[in-house]
C-alpha cells in the first residue's frame, strides 16, 4: 500500500512538471533589437507589456542601431526593430525586410555636450569647442551609431568639424559615449539629453540646438520574416498609449515629432 502511494505521487509530480513544462512552451516569445539608448527605458516597457500580456516574453538584444540593422539584413531572426534614426530603418525598407503597413516613430531626443560632474567647463556655442581645454570627445562612431551621425551634422554645420576631429574618440554605442564620460576615460562628450537624465554622474555643458541636426525620432518596426507578427504589432500599438508615452517622458524621451 505504501509503495502504491508513493507510486501515485510520483505520477502527479510528473503530471504537474510536464503541466508547467507545457505552460512555459505556451508563451510566445518576441525577439526586439533596440538601439543601446533604449536600454533602460525598455526595461520598464517590457515589465509592463509582459503584465498585460501574460502569455508573451519579450527577449531584447541591445547595439548599435547601425549594426542591429546590419545583422538583420544577414538574416539574425528578429520580430522587432527599434532604431535611434530613420535612416538605418530606410535600409531594411529598402531591401522590403519590413512588413507592410507596420513602420511608426514612437519618441524623440535630444543631443547635449556632456562631462562628468567632477570636471568644469563652460562653453556658449559649438563654435567655441575647438578652443576648449580637453584632449579627448566622445562620440559615438557615426558610421554605425546615430548620436555619433547627429553629433558630426552637428559639428560640421557649426563649422568645427575639422579643429575637432583629431580629438574625437568614436565609441561603439551611445552606452559607451556615456560609460566613457562618467568614468572620465574622455573629459566631455556628445550623448542624449535622456542618457543624462538617467546618469547620476554626467552633467550638460551645452544642449545642442536641434537645428544643427536632423530631427532625432525613434521608428520601430515589425520585421518581415518574423513568426509572431501580431504579437509584435500588439508591441507597437502599446508603444502608442498613453501608459507608454508617460513612461517614456519619464526616462527623457518626448513624443515623436
Amino acid at each position: 500500500m505504501r509503495y502504491l502511494h508513493l507510486i501515485i505521487l510520483l505520477i502527479v509530480l510528473l503530471m504537474s512538471a510536464g503541466c508547467t513544462s507545457q505552460d512555459e512552451t505556451e508563451k510566445k516569445e518576441v525577439l526586439i533589437s533596440a538601439a543601446a539608448s533604449l536600454s533602460d527605458v525598455l526595461a520598464e516597457l517590457t515589465d509592463v507589456f509582459e503584465q498585460e500580456h501574460p502569455d508573451v516574453v519579450l527577449s531584447l538584444n541591445y547595439g548599435a542601431s547601425g549594426k542591429l540593422a546590419q545583422q538583420i539584413s544577414k538574416g539574425a531572426p528578429v520580430d522587432v526593430f527599434l532604431s535611434a534614426d530613420q535612416t538605418w530603418m530606410d535600409r531594411l525598407a529598402e531591401q522590403d525586410l519590413l512588413a507592410a503597413d507596420t513602420r511608426m516613430n514612437f519618441a524623440h531626443n535630444n543631443l547635449a555636450l556632456a562631462s562628468s560632474k567632477q570636471k568644469s567647463f563652460s562653453v556658449s556655442s559649438l563654435q567655441e569647442l575647438p578652443n576648449l581645454d580637453v584632449k579627448q570627445i566622445a562620440l559615438g562612431n557615426p558610421e554605425s551609431v546615430p548620436a555619433g551621425k547627429y553629433a558630426e551634422q552637428a559639428l560640421k554645420e557649426s563649422g568645427v568639424w575639422d579643429a575637432v576631429k583629431g580629438k574625437l574618440v568614436h565609441t561603439s554605442d551611445a552606452r559607451q559615449t556615456l560609460t566613457y564620460i562618467e568614468s572620465e576615460n574622455t573629459e566631455i562628450g556628445f550623448i542624449y539629453t535622456s542618457d543624462l537624465k538617467r546618469s547620476k554622474l554626467t552633467k550638460e555643458v551645452l544642449p545642442i540646438d536641434e537645428a544643427l541636426h536632423n530631427p532625432i525620432t525613434y521608428p520601430a518596426a515589425v520585421i518581415a520574416s518574423s513568426e509572431t507578427k501580431q504579437t509584435a504589432k500588439a508591441f507597437l500599438s502599446f508603444l502608442q498609449t498613453d501608459k507608454a508615452r508617460s513612461i517614456l517622458d519619464k526616462y527623457g524621451f518626448g513624443d515623436e515629432r
